[in-house]
């Protein structure tokens, strides 16, 4: 890789079938070191414009990112959204390598980032004049716990341990804790 400093920057979706562009022209062979060893074809997603912010979980907090395509026909941004696949929970990973005076990877690509999809938007600004419509198409996607797909019994009380597990009596004292009640604990000596 220090033989060259053209950047290349790639995005993997985990659906069936895979969504797999690099920010570039032109179609390249490429893979994920370790994910898909005999590569794949990386489409061209053209210049890259913007490119989010992507935060790592540190201390159970983490945010989301949305990556974008923008200018598209409206006609063909409603046979994308029409014939989208289910992205819910499927892995997202963000990677680079180097490129060759060729414009071919230099080596695997390798994952600095990894998330999990969570909803597709659709937006089209207002087009003054007689300007052509465009349509933009975004992914939002999340890293580490930071998902809407939890269970719908998170909190750690009594009554709601015991729903799931009625046998179980690991949160019983919680309300008393939650008011400020130092535990008497056992002393073994």
């Amino acid at each position: 890789m220090a033989t060259s400093h053209q950047l290349a920057i790639f995005f993997r979706l985990d659906t069936d079938p895979g969504l797999h562009i690099w920010v570039g022209i032109n179609d390249i062979p490429a893979g994920f070191d370790s994910i898909d060893p005999d590569g794949t074809v990386y489409l061209g997603g053209g210049r890259l414009l913007n490119i989010p912010t992507l935060e790592v979980l540190v201390n159970g907090q983490s945010s989301s990112a949305e990556f974008g395509l923008s200018g598209i026909d409206p006609d063909t941004a409603l046979k994308v959204i029409d014939n989208l696949p289910d992205v819910r929970g499927k892995d997202v990973k963000i990677g680079f390598t180097t490129l060759d005076k060729h414009y071919q990877p230099v080596t695997s690509i390798i994952a600095l980032w990894t998330g999990t999809a969570s909803h597709p938007t659709e937006s089209s600004p207002l087009v003054p004049g007689t300007e052509s419509p465009t349509t933009t198409i975004s992914l939002a996607v999340v890293s580490g716990t930071n998902t809407r797909s939890r269970a719908s019994q998170v909190l750690w009380s009594g009554p709601h341990q015991k729903a799931l597990y009625p046998t179980d009596k690991g949160c019983d004292g919680t309300a008393r804790l939650a008011r400020g009640v130092a535990p008497a604990w056992p002393n073994y000596r």
